[in-house]
């Protein structure tokens, strides 16, 4: 297994989530707020942002995905759901990476039944190129190639979360 080079360092990643959380607090000023990561990928990213982000909210998690390893199933499971009540809130969702768009979509359909007031999309990474599903995003950290990437937090076979940084990551021969 091989990690090259950071495609984004520790300086960039900080830098683009005080943008992301300055954008953020302007447009949740006076708003009731909750911030749902969804795990795992997203915990780093999460906490960084909710952070740096300056008005009042509260924070719930969905653990959910659709992939093993580094292919996606198509099939989506949901291991744990919000337990906040979502009616009538400004529903935030934070997500690590938007690859296919298949999970993503999913957790967005879920949430909409349960009437939230507003529902936007936050994405650290967005790999437009294997999008499937046409998923709206709200707040996009940083748009990746078709690139299986780890660190800060995105994994392979749940290693590789505790990089500091983004990589490409490739199997080795």
């Amino acid at each position: 297994m091989v990690v090259g080079k950071p495609i984004f360092t520790v300086e960039q990643i900080q830098q683009r989530v005080r943008e992301l959380a300055e954008m953020i607090s302007k447009d949740y000023e006076g708003k009731n707020l909750l911030a749902v990561g969804i795990l795992r990928g997203a915990f780093m990213f999460l906490s960084d942002l909710v952070r740096a982000i300056k008005v009042p909210l509260t924070v719930d998690f969905v653990i959910a995905a659709s992939y093993m390893k580094e292919a996606t199933t198509g099939e989506v499971k949901v291991y744990y759901d919000v337990r906040e009540d979502v009616n009538d809130k400004d529903v935030l969702l934070i997500e690590d990476i938007v690859d296919t768009g298949i999970t993503l979509n999913h957790i967005r359909e879920r949430m909409l039944q349960k009437r939230p007031r507003s529902l936007k999309i936050c994405a650290f990474l967005d790999k437009k190129e294997r999008r499937v599903v046409d998923v709206p995003l709200d707040y996009t950290g940083f748009e990746i190639p078709n690139e299986f990437v780890v660190g800060y937090g995105l994994d392979y076979d749940n290693r590789y979360r505790n990089l500091p940084y983004i990589a490409v990551f490739r199997k080795s021969v």
